[in-house]
């Protein structure tokens, strides 16, 4: 283990000598990567594990409310400049805003746990002046949630670096191991963002079965008390 820490001091000092500061500016302004990069590193003993957990939750609360600072002063200039780039992009961030209007603190628990549409749902939420102490409050749970998945996708990818390491005493492996990670937290990204969109759609087809179900029963309950009237009347 000794071999990547080594390599980390002699290639990249910096890092471990501002390491705590890096993973939570890291967070801040990146995200994932540097999320994941944390647990790794904890769990290989190079920061220590609550101290980087809690700056990463820190560096991620700070990112979406940067985010909802941009949506409160800019509007939604942002989300309609990329967020509306084509047809398909368009369609979900609707779906998004529609699901954000009826269920507000939902949509950014939810935005966060699936890593996806994070930051149109923070803009959103200061577009449209959301309560700030409410967003906090649902900004806390969500990144709470997010990092705690993210940072274990690290760890447990450092801990079985760890445990393969008396057969491959070799830094290539451990960044192979990293990379690793980082590619499985991409695909677990990929995945709930295909399944919170897939959510979106139905959530809108059922709403729209719903209104159209109760039109057919109050025409036919309408048609019924019309007979009933008609029959009254004739006899």
């Amino acid at each position: 283990m000794e071999n990547i820490l080594q390599f980390i001091q002699d290639n990249l000092p910096w890092l471990i000598e501002h390491k705590y500061v890096f993973i939570f500016l890291g967070v801040a302004v990146e995200g994932i990567n540097t999320t994941i990069l944390a647990g790794f590193l904890a769990s290989i003993g190079a920061v220590a594990l609550w101290p980087a957990f809690l700056l990463a939750l820190a560096g991620q609360i700070i990112n979406a409310s940067g985010w909802y600072t941009v949506g409160y002063f800019a509007g939604s200039k942002p989300i309609d400049k990329w967020g509306r780039k084509d047809e398909k992009s368009r369609r979900i961030i609707e779906k998004v805003e529609h699901y954000f209007k009826r269920y507000s603190g939902r949509a950014i628990f939810i935005a966060h746990i699936t890593w996806s549409l994070t930051i149109a749902t923070m803009v959103m939420a200061g577009s449209f002046k959301y309560n700030f102490k409410k967003f906090t409050l649902y900004n806390f749970f969500g990144s709470s949630v997010w990092v705690l998945m993210v940072f274990f996708v690290g760890y447990f990818f450092g801990q079985s670096y760890r445990y393969l390491f008396d057969y491959f005493k070799n830094i290539i492996i451990g960044i192979l191991f990293l990379g690793g990670a980082i590619a499985v937290g991409y695909i677990l990204k990929m995945i709930f963002r295909l399944v919170y969109v897939r959510f979106l759609f139905f959530n809108e087809r059922l709403k729209k079965l719903h209104y159209k179900m109760r039109d057919h029963l109050n025409n036919f309950f309408s048609d019924k008390n019309s007979e009933n009237g008609n029959n009254k009347n004739l006899s």
